[in-house]
């Protein structure tokens, strides 16, 4: 794997996993149902300088936001065992164009969203052609969970022969343990950075 600090920062972007209103604002559909964790809520203020300080410098700020697509009858297309793990999600709840499935204020703007239906940002949605497009070699990763949407994405990345940065303190899950195995297991497949040492590192690109 190249250092990234040999990145061009241009042809890097910044992508968040899942950092929307229904997972983090109190009247989301997880905190309606008290669901969440302190150490997800510091992620917006947390990444919101790189989301920043890469757009200045000619990256990119990926947004991918958990979708539920809505029926006809409106009912959310949910998996089974999320349905299982989740009973509380119901109509609306992170339905496109909605309140809850809205990028954070903290971190708008976004110069892409990209709706996602499962775990990984890459499966069956536009990151990949997105990025081609506009001509993005490089990730830096953060966001919610550490173990479901972010470890999915990082383990996609690295298939495609993508590298990434995983920011250690930029992503969280609702148990510490949990959180620190994964950055273990994730280890041998990216890079790993704190939030503050990845700033400095846009920052300080020519």
């Amino acid at each position: 794997m190249s250092k990234p600090g040999k990145w061009d920062i241009a042809r890097t972007a910044l992508l968040t996993i899942d950092l929307q209103n229904d997972f983090i604002h109190p009247d989301g559909a997880y905190g309606r149902a008290g669901q969440g964790a302190d150490s997800i809520l510091a992620l917006p203020d947390r990444i919101a300088p790189l989301a920043r300080a890469i757009q200045a410098k000619g990256g990119r700020y990926f947004s991918a936001q958990f979708t539920l697509v809505p029926d006809k009858d409106g009912e959310p297309l949910i998996a089974p065992h999320l349905k299982e793990l989740r009973p509380f999600l119901g109509k609306g709840d992170f339905a496109p164009g909605s309140f809850g499935h809205t990028l954070v204020d903290t971190l708008q703007p976004a110069d892409f969203v990209i709706e996602k239906v499962v775990y990984s940002a890459f499966y069956q949605t536009r990151l990949e052609y997105l990025m081609r497009a506009v001509g993005i070699d490089h990730l830096i990763v953060g966001g919610i969970v550490t173990n479901g949407g972010v470890a999915s994405t990082l383990r996609d990345a690295h298939l495609r022969n993508i590298e990434t940065v995983m920011l250690t303190d930029g992503c969280a899950a609702f148990k510490q343990d949990v959180h620190d195995a994964t950055l273990l297991s994730l280890g041998t497949i990216t890079h790993q950075m704190t939030c503050a040492e990845a700033l400095a590192l846009i920052k300080g690109a020519s």
